[in-house]
């Protein structure tokens, strides 16, 4: 839960509150929204989520859905 809260506040530029916010989400639903981006931008984020995921063993999944 940790490392969530972490990759809302350093990828997605969340506060802390809105960070644990979308940790509860993600907790109790199994997703929770990170933000609303451009496509290249969505893309480079989830790269950056994936990339940190993988380096600290953490099975964390990020996806881009359209609107």
């Amino acid at each position: 839960m940790e490392f969530v809260v972490y990759i809302m506040e350093a990828v997605f530029m969340k506060s802390p509150a809105e960070a644990i916010q979308i940790m509860l989400q993600v907790h109790k639903n199994g997703r929770g929204v990170a933000g609303i981006f451009s496509k290249q931008i969505a893309e480079a984020k989830i790269d950056r989520v994936h990339s940190e995921a993988r380096k600290e063993g953490f099975p964390l999944k990020c996806v881009m859905e359209e609107e």
